[in-house]
């Protein structure tokens, strides 16, 4: 398994007075995603989770929606040339009678770590079919439940901690409850490894959870949580505009800016019980 870490030499530089010591850095490294032997994807990822990251991928493509379409996931030999595995190559066996993936989810690229689903031929490949219906969904959040967020996902950054390079994903329940915490390098791969665990576990649809995100709200996150059937979806930063028309679309609650508490309720606001203003 690859190392979550890793360390540099740096020179530090602070106010004036040089120093050379090592720095801990998040590691980066490819992760190519096989289905039944047949390469579909390379994403740049942070070691660890690696099947929840599969399976969270092939979940947010619509190719599986529960753990017994999966009939196994392992790792293949890599590429080294004395023959070690270096863990960076993952095939997914579906069950018998689960269709492959659609030729068009195909990279015939990598796919960034910032970036996730660039390079699709059109918006319509990747408006993908969602599974389950979030909009009538009866989940309730309060504005000060919401804004204790932040806090409690960056509480449970263990690798932020020594790196401050990480982005993380949250899964908490409308009492409160966190179900499941994520890392790595990418947002999107954090997410997909939240509901790869989901899956994994016979969890979907995830009916009247909060999924918390750092960084900002874009369309291929919300499209990820619709496939999941997770109906509120809340960023410390901004949407994009196709991220807003999208939740708005398929009934989902998308809120931005969620910053002590502070927060813009773009989508869904139906679902926040709100004081009322005297």
């Amino acid at each position: 398994m690859g190392r979550v870490t890793a360390r540099r030499p740096v020179l530090r530089i602070r106010d004036g007075v040089h120093s050379e010591r090592p720095d801990t850095l998040v590691t980066e490294e490819p992760l190519e995603i096989r289905v039944g032997g047949r390469p579909l994807t390379v994403t740049m990822r942070t070691p660890g989770n690696d099947f929840d990251l599969a399976a969270g991928f092939l979940v947010s493509e619509g190719v599986v929606r529960s753990p017994d379409q999966i009939a196994a996931i392992r790792y293949c030999a890599g590429a080294t040339t004395d023959g070690a595995n270096t863990y960076n190559v993952v095939d997914v066996v579906l069950a018998p009678g689960v269709a492959a993936p659609d030729p068009s989810l195909a990279r015939n690229f990598y796919t960034t770590s910032s970036c996730g689903l660039c390079g699709k031929a059109s918006l319509d490949a990747v408006r993908t079919a969602t599974t389950w219906s979030v909009a009538d969904d009866p989940v309730r959040c309060t504005p000060e439940f919401l804004a204790t967020l932040p806090n409690r996902l960056r509480d449970a950054q263990r690798v932020f901690d020594t790196t401050g390079g990480l982005h993380a994903a949250g899964l908490f329940t409308a009492d409160g409850s966190m179900m499941s915490l994520r890392e790595d390098v990418g947002r999107h791969n954090a997410v997909d490894k939240v509901i790869g665990a989901a899956v994994r576990a016979a969890a979907l649809p995830l009916r009247e959870t909060v999924l918390m995100v750092s960084g900002r709200a874009s369309f291929e996150l919300v499209q990820k949580a619709l496939m999941a059937g997770i109906p509120v979806l809340a960023a410390v930063s901004a949407p994009s505009s196709l991220a807003v028309d999208l939740a708005a679309d398929h009934g989902l609650t998308l809120i931005g800016f969620l910053r002590g508490e502070s927060m813009n309720v773009y989508t869904g606001a139906r679902r926040l019980a709100l004081h009322a203003v005297t």
